[in-house]
């Protein structure tokens, strides 16, 4: 009976460090939890399974995911949180999970290169029974209850009492929001206890500190640490009488997370009873917030419920390159750090009264692109709320103005929204191909500059408006160039600048498609017979200005002047113009082609009929920054919206297809991780169709694209599940709805 009793045991150790699942499920978790406040601090979190050659499984660092090391054999079948490193949630979903997928995975934090931990978990993927066997199976097991029941029944009395008395061995989690004002720790026993003992709550990870002692009738206050002293109470009064030993602990500290031990132990020090309660502190989950380095401001939010005291301390902070302050409230009075001197305030002038902690940023940069980190500190110095933001400010795309030739004149458009002093001098300037001043206004005078002389102007009182736009009269294609507008107070300091392009030509612009990848791709000129051509330059005019080549005219006759682009990237994507000078420098004509470079992909996904979901697979590892809009669609007999993703939110979603509608999902952040995926739920045989994702940037131009054919085959389950329905319709008809899709029987066998 002994050696009976020690296998249960290993048994219920082994399920409890271990996950079992049956082959064919569509996904198992595998779990591993780290405290929240502990895993911020991490760069990176690995799985591995040691059994194979190449052992990574799943590579998640700060910002995205590293699946370029990763084992063939998981591709397209991992996912760890986006939120993971922020959150301590570092559990490992796979999808499909097969017998040999058994094994030994191991989750390895680490900061810096350096492991912090190691948490094992071994995965048992077993083929299911077939559904013939069930009936002799659970015969044969009722059966060996029967016997054992019968047998062992004394021995049952006894260990139930055992398992009663010892409830309180079992481990509880306690998970709590942060900003409430207090949390219990539950511990209440069965068992009777001598009057004489001593019940002791103590920290054991990650640190280990005593919380709470009681002994004969008293709270031991000088046994506490001194963090918890005034902190700590018992539920009850008398516990030993109510056999409740529950613990309060306030005010609540972000930092309070951690493994809680209740110890009930006699006079000669020996232990009675035990209790392990796991308290998670929550903190929100982390926000992304996307920017241009063209925005005015940005705001970093953090809105919270809980009540503060007026002498606590908020502070913004950043940790990247190094730790370091950026605004400070305390007391009433506001500072920013001199590295965000006059670029940062508070949303609200009260922000404990509104409970509105949110911090706006002037002027945001590119290198303020980086993780923020509000943290509310009570006057001794404890963490009460925190929240991550990540901050993502990317290069703002200039607009961008086309004139025609004929046109009389042309707006270079600037507007905004910020109050400008009077005594502001705006200068508007071309920068691209060459530097020259355009047009300048101040103290309510505009002085135009004489290369530009009586072909400039802009509105009247400007200022007064904020329509600092500026009008070209009779545009030519020499006037072709990114003009600039800046904004200076009467010190020289920056107050507002912008960049538009200008595309002045005289001819229709030709547009080009190509593909991604594609070895090269030529940029054709018509052959010209001007004998007094010099120089011809092509030049990228758009989204950034760039010459790309200068060809000299050796010839002095015929010469193609084409361009050929090497190795295609999807950032060759832009406006191009190829322009003929003479040799004084004069242009003679100028041609344009807009070029648009995709990327194309394909990809066969086949599913059996009756899945849970079915994953439409699209990685890509192309800057996303300047996407607006992300697109899933269908094009077979007709064109359908099937999802779509918006950096800006619109009425788009209200276009999705009613057949697809409570079905599909991507993403919470597909830019920021690259994975433009979509699962599909419940897929149906008439699913089986191609599906196309298409991503267009701010111009609505196609920066990628992929195809994915997806195959549901028929299984005899999928096809039952679809007939049950049909052969349970009431025999009262109801009008029939030219939009369902009702299949006849004979069509399903058939299928």
């Amino acid at each position: 009976m002994k050696m009976m009793m020690i296998v249960l045991l290993l048994l219920i150790s082994q399920h409890a460090s271990g996950v079992e699942v049956y082959e064919g499920k569509e996904s198992v978790l595998l779990p591993c939890q780290v405290p929240a406040d502990v895993s911020r601090s991490f760069t990176a979190a690995v799985w591995k399974n040691e059994e194979l050659r190449n052992p990574t499984v799943h590579l998640r660092r700060q910002k995205s995911d590293d699946l370029s090391g990763q084992n063939n054999v998981y591709k397209h079948r991992t996912s760890m949180r986006v939120d993971a490193l922020q959150t301590g949630d570092l559990s490992l979903t796979l999808r499909k999970p097969t017998v040999s997928d058994s094994g030994n995975y191991t989750c390895i934090p680490s900061k810096e290169g350096e492991v912090q931990s190691e948490t094992v978990v071994q995965l048992k993927v077993t083929e299911p029974p077939p559904p013939s066997v069930w009936p002799i199976v659970v015969a044969a097991v009722l059966v060996t209850l029967v016997i054992l029941a019968v047998v062992s029944s004394p021995f049952v009395c006894c260990a139930y009492k055992r398992i009663k008395d010892s409830k309180a061995l079992l481990p509880e989690v306690v998970e709590v929001p942060q900003g409430e004002e207090s949390v219990l720790l539950p511990f209440k026993a069965t068992a009777d206890l001598p009057q004489d003992v001593t019940v002791e709550w103590t920290l054991t990870q990650p640190k280990e500190w005593k919380v709470h002692v009681y002994q004969s009738g008293n709270n031991l206050s000088d046994e506490q640490d001194q963090r918890y002293r005034g902190r700590t109470e018992m539920k009850d009064e008398d516990p030993l009488r109510t056999k409740d030993f529950s613990l309060t602990l306030k005010p609540l500290h972000l930092t309070d997370s951690g493994v809680y031990t209740c110890t009930i132990s006699n006079k000669d020090e020996r232990v009675l009873l035990q209790k392990v309660v796991i308290l998670s502190v929550r903190a929100p989950q982390p926000e992304v917030v996307n920017a241009t380095d063209a925005d005015e401001s940005a705001l970093l939010p953090f809105t919270t419920t809980a009540g503060l005291r007026q002498d606590v301390t908020v502070e913004w902070t950043v940790t990247e390159p190094t730790k370091r302050k950026v605004h400070v409230y305390e007391s009433g009075n506001n500072l920013s750090h001199q590295d965000y001197k006059d670029r940062t305030e508070m949303k609200d002038k009260d922000p404990l009264s509104t409970k509105d902690l949110s911090l706006t940023l002037k002027h945001p940069r590119l290198d303020d692109s980086r993780s923020y980190t509000c943290t509310v500190y009570d006057k001794d110095g404890h963490m009460l709320l925190q929240k991550v933001v990540t901050l993502r400010v990317r290069e703002s795309l200039p607009d961008i103005v086309q004139a025609v030739k004929g046109a009389a004149s042309i707006e270079l458009p600037l507007k905004t929204t910020a109050d400008l002093p009077q005594d502001v001098t705006v200068k508007w300037k071309l920068t691209q191909p060459k530097h020259m001043m355009v047009h300048v206004y101040e103290s309510g005078n505009n002085l135009s500059q004489p290369d530009y002389k009586n072909r400039t102007e802009m509105k009247k009182d400007p200022l007064s408006t904020k329509d600092l736009s500026l009008t070209l009269k009779h545009p030519h294609f020499s006037d072709t160039g990114v003009y600039t507008c800046t904004v200076s107070n009467k010190d020289g300091d920056t107050l507002l600048q912008k960049s538009v392009t200008l595309h002045a030509t005289d001819d229709p612009v030709t547009i080009k498609r190509a593909v991604y990848g594609d070895k090269s791709y030529l940029l054709e000129f018509n052959k010209t017979e001007h004998r007094d051509v010099s120089t011809v330059e092509w030049k990228l005019i758009y989204p950034k200005y760039k010459l790309m080549k200068k060809i000299p005219n050796h010839q002095g006759s015929e010469v193609d002047f084409s361009l050929n682009l090497e190795d295609l990237q999807l950032t060759d994507s832009g406006v191009y113009t190829c322009t003929t000078y003479k040799e004084d420098g004069r242009a003679l004509l100028q041609r344009s082609v807009t070029l648009s470079v995709r990327d194309f992909q394909m990809e066969v996904v086949e599913v059996p009929q009756g899945e849970e979901s079915v994953l439409l697979p699209f990685k890509t590892t192309a800057d996303l920054h300047h996407v607006r809009k992300v697109y899933w669609m269908f094009t077979e007999h007709e064109i359908a919206m099937v999802d779509v993703y918006e950096s800006e939110p619109s009425n788009q979603q209200n276009k999705q297809h009613q057949r697809y509608r409570g079905r599909t999902k991507m993403e919470e952040d597909p830019l920021r991780t690259g994975d433009l995926s979509l699962t599909l739920k419940h897929p149906r045989l008439d699913d089986s169709r191609s599906y196309t994702c298409t991503v267009y940037n701010k111009d609505d131009r196609v920066l990628l694209q992929k195809v994915v054919i997806l195959k549901v085959r028929p299984t005899l389950k999928g096809i039952m599940a679809d007939m049950l329905p049909r052969t349970r319709r009431p025999p009262k008809q109801e009008p029939r709805n030219t939009n369902h899709e009702d299949v006849p029987l004979m069509a399903v066998h058939s299928a």
